[in-house]
């Protein structure tokens, strides 16, 4: 049977409000854009930390642009717990390193499940170093993106660190439209591709 991730998504943090507590969760976000539904909805009763590790993304100034525009959600969205922001490397020798040989894969291919691994990993090990119980990532809302394969990923990489994947597909419950609302309301930059510059060049021949 297929999982509905935003299903368990829902009990784990139903269990957690019952508990009164507030944990801490670090999320990878790959945008602001993308962040606006999970954080809405993570804040609710986690104290989130946005951790933003995206050495995929091409060119520089687009990094750097993204980067900016996370920020600024951050600090002007009102949110019912605290949210943080933790600046990740952008080490883009690392992410070459490991899609080399697969720079013709089609989009949502084994690139990406190599993109999805070297993000996930990275903050299932930055949750880890940093005491956070659980990560999870706003990679899940996105309709183009592999939402099994992003929590069989996030779920290996939490065993290997000893921390918690918190399962999700933030598209569902109109997840994605509600960030399309919030991006207009902030009047935010919305990248017309994923990020590397295999999938713009996807983009420009399509």
């Amino acid at each position: 049977m297929k999982r509905n991730y935003d299903r368990e998504m829902l009990k784990v943090m139903e269990e957690i409000g019952r508990q009164g507590e507030t944990p801490r969760l670090l999320l990878h976000s790959c945008c602001a854009p993308c962040s606006t539904v999970c954080l809405e909805r993570l804040s609710e009763v986690f104290a989130v930390t946005v951790f933003y590790y995206d050495p995929n993304i091409f060119p520089e100034e687009e990094y750097l642009f993204r980067k900016q525009e996370q920020i600024e959600f951050i600090r002007r969205h009102p949110f019912r717990h605290p949210v943080s922001f933790l600046d990740g490397d952008y080490d883009t020798e690392r992410f070459y390193a490991a899609v080399k040989g697969h720079e013709n894969d089609p989009e949502r291919g084994e690139r990406c499940r190599i993109c999805y691994r070297l993000r996930l990993g990275r903050t299932a090990e930055e949750a880890a170093a940093g005491g956070f119980p659980y990560f999870a990532s706003t990679l899940t809302l996105s309709p183009l993106k592999d939402t099994e394969a992003l929590n069989a990923i996030g779920e290996e990489e939490a065993a290997r660190c000893g921390v918690i994947w918190l399962p999700s597909d933030f598209k569902k419950r109109n997840g994605f439209l509600r960030s399309c609302e919030i991006t207009n309301e902030y009047g935010m930059y919305r990248q017309d591709y994923c990020g590397c510059m295999y999938s713009l060049r996807t983009s420009e021949t399509h």
